[in-house]
C-alpha cells in the first residue's frame, strides 16, 4: 500500500535524467548495504553462516534421498497450506467488505498518524465515510492502493451520490494533484475500506521484500522447500 506524496510545490522538479542519477546512486547504495551486511555476518559471525550452508546441504540430502511417493505426498501437503492461506484470506474480504482487508503503509505521507510499516486492518460497510476518517482507495491507472485521510465530504442533490475529497496529513496539499486530470473528487467505488484498527510496523518484512524482491523469492522458494522435505 502506497501513501503517495505530493511534492513540495516550492521544490523545482528534478528533470529526468537526474531521477535516473538518483537511481543509479540508490542502486549502488542498496547493493553496497548488502555487501557490508554479508561482510558483517561473515566476520561476526561465522557458525551462522556455516549453520545456513549446512542447512541448505541437509536439504538437498533429503530431496535426493526422497522416493517420488513421497515428494508427491509432500507437495500436496505444500498445496493444501496455500490453500488454507487463500481461503483464510476470502474469509476475511467475506466479513469486511473489503477487497484488501490487510493492507501495508509503504511511505510517510500519513505521519504522524501513521507509519512506513504500520499494518492497517480495513472495513467497508454501509455506513458513509465522514470528514477525519482515514479510507484506503485505488485511482485509474495506479497499481498501489493510496492511504489518506478525508478532508471534505459533499453529497450531491441530484442523484445523492457521495463527492470525496482526501489529503495526506503530511502533504502540502489535497489530493486533487494525484486524481486524473479534471478529477476533483473520489466516489465510493475507489474506495477499498476505511482502517478500524492498525499494528505499528508489523509490515516491515512487506516493505524489505517490496524493496528487494530477490529476498521475497528466496524466501518463499525456501520456505517451500522445508515445506517439501519436512518429515512430519
Amino acid at each position: 500500500l502506497r501513501s503517495s506524496k505530493t511534492p513540495n510545490p516550492k521544490q523545482n522538479p528534478k528533470r529526468p535524467r537526474d531521477k535516473e542519477e538518483a537511481g543509479k546512486k540508490d542502486v549502488r547504495r542498496r547493493t553496497l548495504r548488502f555487501f557490508r551486511f554479508k561482510f558483517f555476518l561473515l566476520v561476526f559471525f561465522p557458525p551462522l553462516e556455516t549453520r545456513n550452508m549446512s542447512v541448505f546441504r541437509e536439504i538437498a540430502e533429503e530431496l535426493r534421498g526422497m522416493s517420488i511417493r513421497t515428494f508427491l505426498s509432500q507437495v500436496l501437503g505444500l498445496g493444501l497450506i496455500v490453500t488454507s492461506a487463500f481461503m483464510i484470506w476470502k474469509s476475511l474480504i467475506l466479513a469486511t467488505g473489503s477487497e484488501s482487508p490487510v493492507v501495508v503503509v509503504l511511505s510517510g505521507s500519513m505521519e504522524p498518524a501513521f507509519q512506513r510499516g504500520d499494518i492497517l486492518f480495513l472495513h467497508n460497510g454501509e455506513k458513509e465515510v465522514e470528514s477525519g476518517d482515514i479510507v484506503v482507495f485505488n485511482l485509474d491507472g495506479r497499481d498501489i492502493p493510496i492511504v489518506h485521510r478525508v478532508l471534505r465530504t459533499h453529497e450531491r442533490r441530484e442523484d445523492g451520490e457521495l463527492d470525496i475529497l482526501t489529503k495526506g496529513d503530511n502533504n502540502y496539499k489535497d489530493d486533487r494533484v494525484l486524481y486524473d486530470p479534471g478529477q476533483e473528487w473520489i466516489h465510493k467505488g475507489n474506495l477499498l475500506g476505511r482502517a478500524v484498527g492498525y499494528l505499528p510496523y508489523a509490515g516491515m518484512a512487506t516493505i524489505i521484500m517490496n524493496d528487494y524482491p530477490i529476498v521475497k523469492y528466496c524466501l518463499i522458494g525456501f520456505l517451500a522447500l522445508l515445506v517439501v522435505t519436512s518429515k512430519d
